[in-house]
């Protein structure tokens, strides 16, 4: 990626808002949200955890009329052209602004699959089932319809199928990676398309965001290895370090836990567009 294009994308936020509590408080969450300048809200697809994504996902762009999208779905759980069928339907339904995040599982993920009673598979069959679902919703979504695709990817195989495909690329590494690493990892997947580069930032001051990290998630360690999962708790040093990911590294999608993001709301209004 050169200095021009890292710099071209424009900064946005999205928010990953599970239905921890009853619907009608998550509603209100959502509704103080909108227009704070968070362009997404975010579900995960973890069945024991909440309702399934598309209906929420679907309450969540009817009460915000915010863009909404999967963060992400795990391949392994569902047919290819399910998942697919689901996702061109919110794209439809939402008039257009659905993201389909999708990756090969969680860690952990052949656990719940034995739970679910389907196969577990190698991680390169899981991967094929990512390209299934795009390919499927590429077909679905015919000539005059785009839903983009966030990818969630580690290795390198993962991350060749996201450099052909995907409009969005998450990495998924270490929580105490340095930054250096993560320098690396970037400067390696070398973003041929120029994709968009998100951040899955799950640890703000001393606060883990819950289903973004462990709760066993120690902060102070993330601090010492300079790690990129975290940001500062104060509003300043979070804008400065935002703007600085953003020059340095290319991330110019950055991503929030629901508990934290009312009060990264200020940096978020200053920073989106930029």
């Amino acid at each position: 990626m050169t200095r021009t294009s890292t710099q071209a994308r424009s900064l946005r936020f999205g928010v990953v808002a599970p239905i921890t509590t009853d619907v009608p408080t998550w509603a209100d969450q959502l509704r103080r949200l909108a227009g704070t300048g968070y362009s997404t809200i975010l579900m995960p697809d973890v069945p024991q955890w909440q309702p399934a994504p598309a209906p929420a996902l679907a309450v969540a762009a009817t009460v915000t009329g915010l863009r909404v999208g999967t963060w992400v779905y795990a391949s392994p759980v569902r047919p290819a052209w399910s998942t697919a069928w689901e996702a061109h339907s919110l794209t439809v339904l939402t008039g257009g602004r659905f993201e389909m995040g999708i990756g090969t599982g969680r860690p952990g993920i052949a656990e719940q699959l034995r739970e679910l009673g389907l196969p577990t598979g190698p991680a390169s069959r899981r991967l094929d089932q990512v390209r299934e679902v795009v390919a499927a919703l590429r077909e679905m979504d015919g000539p005059d319809v785009h839903t983009p695709v966030a990818m969630a990817v580690g290795g390198a195989k993962a991350q060749a199928v996201a450099a052909e495909l995907a409009d969005t690329v998450t990495f998924v590494m270490p929580h105490t990676e340095t930054r250096a690493e993560t320098m690396r990892r970037v400067r390696d997947f070398g973003n041929p398309r120029a994709a968009e580069l998100a951040l899955h930032v799950s640890v703000i001051g001393d606060g883990v965001a819950p289903f973004m990290a462990a709760p066993t998630t120690d902060p102070a360690a993330l601090r010492a290895a300079d790690s990129v999962a975290c940001l500062p708790s104060d509003p300043g040093a979070a804008a400065e370090e935002i703007l600085r990911r953003h020059e340095e590294m290319g991330f110019s999608y950055f991503v929030f836990g629901a508990d934290v993001a009312g009060d990264l709301a200020p940096v978020v209004a200053r920073l989106a567009g930029r």
